[in-house]
């Protein structure tokens, strides 16, 4: 019998350290709050390379190993795209992890054909902007090699990729910014300069979550409207199925007539 699972969907999330750790217990990691919201409609799969530009996903990605580790999945509803803290490395500070501008675009409409191609045309993708860079930071390395001014410019041009492929593009670069207070300044989003702080997991996590629920509507998932409550029968979705009745729908004098009906259909 195959353990192949159908019917659970899935959201893969591609990226570099900012992906890599954003499943972190210790700042509540961005990839965390989506888990969170889709309990028992979808698995959360983190694909994320600590280190990584977009050339070097692409290297990977091109290998039997990264074909089998990325795209070997089934019902996949979303995929998140989140390069370019280390694509936007100054190129005489650090050539090792820059990646020209243009090649850097290029290699985003890529990774979009890819996932088109392996997961079907219409399989929802989220590109996710770099978040701006704050050189004072108290474990920032002092170094000059990552700007704000530079990861601005990639940024900006994963909005024009975005609105090029007409694909939706989560600009965490500007949102963070814009967000900024005298009492919350957007700096409090970082955590040494370039990582995410457990604020700035917050925000991406729920920015994402909005981003979600305003732009993909069907793949939703609404809390309880009285408790809040995302793990009873009182929270909804239009297409992404819970996975087994919840506690609330089980009929304790009879509970194998809750169950009976079951299948991968």
């Amino acid at each position: 019998m195959s353990s192949t699972n159908t019917k659970r969907g899935k959201i893969i999330l591609f990226g570099d350290s900012i992906t890599q750790m954003s499943f972190s217990a210790a700042d509540c990691g961005w990839g965390a709050w989506i888990a969170d919201r889709y309990q028992r409609r979808a698995d959360v799969l983190n694909r994320g390379f600590s280190g990584y530009n977009s050339d070097w996903f692409l290297k990977f990605a091109a290998t039997d190993e990264g074909q089998a580790d990325l795209f070997d999945h089934d019902n996949v509803k979303i995929v998140t795209v989140f390069f370019g803290a280390n694509d936007a490395s100054d190129l005489t500070l650090n050539p090792r992890h820059h990646v020209p501008l243009e090649r850097y675009k290029s290699n985003m409409k890529e990774i979009a054909s890819l996932a088109r191609g392996n997961f079907g045309e219409d399989i929802n993708i989220i590109f996710i902007a770099p978040p701006p860079k704050d050189k004072y930071k108290d474990k920032a390395t002092g170094k000059l090699e990552r700007t704000l001014e530079l990861s601005g410019q990639y940024a900006k041009a994963l909005t024009e990729v975005a609105k090029e492929l007409e694909l939706p593009c989560l600009d965490v670069w500007s949102k963070m910014q814009d967000s900024s207070s005298s009492t919350k300044p957007w700096q409090e989003y970082l955590s040494d300069g370039l990582h995410l702080s457990a604020a700035g997991n917050k925000f991406v996590g729920e920015a994402l979550i909005d981003l979600i629920d305003d732009l993909l509507p069907e793949l939703a998932v609404t809390p309880c409207t009285y408790t809040g409550n995302i793990n009873s029968s009182s929270r909804s979705s239009i297409s992404m199925r819970r996975i087994a009745p919840w506690h609330d729908e089980i009929d304790h004098s009879n509970p194998e007539k809750s169950f009976r009906n079951l299948s991968l259909e």
